[in-house]
């Protein structure tokens, strides 16, 4: 009997270099439900999946890494969180990206003191 596969994700990991300012950020700025913190890491839910935050090895930042999240209204989210400190990515601002179906996908990208790009979508209806 084939093994089943892999469950939905459980947790992602974000390597930081300043703990507390990103605890901060992701709880204050975006707005995550921190959960608990222990020696070099901290966790906050997101809708049932764990955000980690690992104090990072070194100041590299980890690339390549955009987490997602979904909103019904991104022109608010966005201009809520930007208005908290987070900085806007290049081109970052509320734009069209593709239309799917009987709606619209829309996207805005900011990111963390960290430098990790993060986005906002939104699916409207079009027409």
């Amino acid at each position: 009997m084939p093994a089943a596969p892999p469950g939905r994700i459980g947790q992602i990991a974000l390597s930081v270099t300043d703990m507390e300012r990103s605890i901060a950020f992701w709880r204050d700025a975006v707005g995550l439900k921190f959960l608990f913190q222990a020696p070099n890491v901290a966790f906050f839910d997101v809708a049932g999946v764990r955000l980690m935050l690992g104090a990072a090895e070194s100041d590299a930042k980890a690339a390549g890494t955009v987490l997602y999240f979904e909103t019904s209204d991104l022109d608010a989210t966005f201009a809520a969180i930007r208005d908290r400190g987070a900085k806007v990515a290049k081109n970052g601002e509320p734009h069209f990206i593709a239309k799917l179906g009987a709606k619209d996908l829309w996207m805005a990208f900011l990111e963390d003191p960290d430098g990790h790009v993060f986005a906002l979508m939104e699916e409207r209806a079009n027409g």
